[in-house]
């Protein structure tokens, strides 16, 4: 299921990332995935972005996984509680993305936005301290979903280097995508709930 669920998460991943995904052996990893893909769970893309990802019979398969996992170990509440606890500082999340990389000109308060070039250190002092304050509450939220199972162990850890690392001033920390970045490590957890809880991100509902 590791293997699986790594890249529902994930999306697509070449062998060394879903091996550290899964905390796994990679040479483990590349017998399972080969077997993966006999059954037709995962398929290989080549090209400009290539690596492994899952086909619409694994996503289905490691739904039917996933579910029975919170249904043995009687802890769908709790995970659906931290879930909506996320929810509840999601889009404050998504607009400080916003902000971080647009903001107002200093010299024209009333006009339209403009890309952010980083030359403003008081617009990204700001916009840090709001991340700062809203990583304190990913915290706690990272924290009780690794009590209840030990797979989200981990998120805690990832989101407070990559603060740690925008905090230092290497900007690209904060939304890259294909690092670990803030945004990247909040995507994952926000992917990891749906799937766990078998949400469908279309259909999901704006907590308010």
């Amino acid at each position: 299921m590791r293997i699986i669920h790594s890249l529902r998460v994930r999306g697509l991943a070449d062998t060394p990332l879903v091996a550290a995904a899964a905390g796994m052996p990679e040479v483990e990893v590349e017998g399972l995935l080969s077997d993966l893909q006999t059954v037709g769970d995962v398929r290989y893309r080549d090209g400009r972005m290539s690596g492994w990802m899952l086909t619409p019979d694994g996503r289905r398969r490691g739904e039917e996984l996933l579910a029975a996992e919170l249904d043995a170990g009687g802890v769908r509440d709790g995970i659906d509680a931290s879930y909506r606890a996320f929810l509840a500082v999601n889009q404050r999340f998504l607009k400080l993305c916003t902000d971080w990389q647009m903001r107002v000109p200093a010299d024209d308060p009333g006009g339209e936005p403009v890309l952010n070039d980083h030359t403003d250190a008081d617009h990204d002092a700001a916009v840090i301290n709001r991340l700062a304050a809203i990583d304190e509450v990913v915290q706690e939220i990272s924290a009780g979903l690794a009590a209840l199972l030990d797979r989200f162990d981990g998120y805690g850890r990832r989101f407070g280097e990559a603060l740690a690392r925008v905090r230092a001033g290497d900007h690209k920390w904060f939304t890259r995508p294909m690092i670990e970045s803030y945004h990247t490590v909040w995507f994952e957890l926000h992917e990891d709930l749906l799937a766990t809880l078998g949400i469908q991100r279309a259909g999901e509902t704006v907590a308010v």
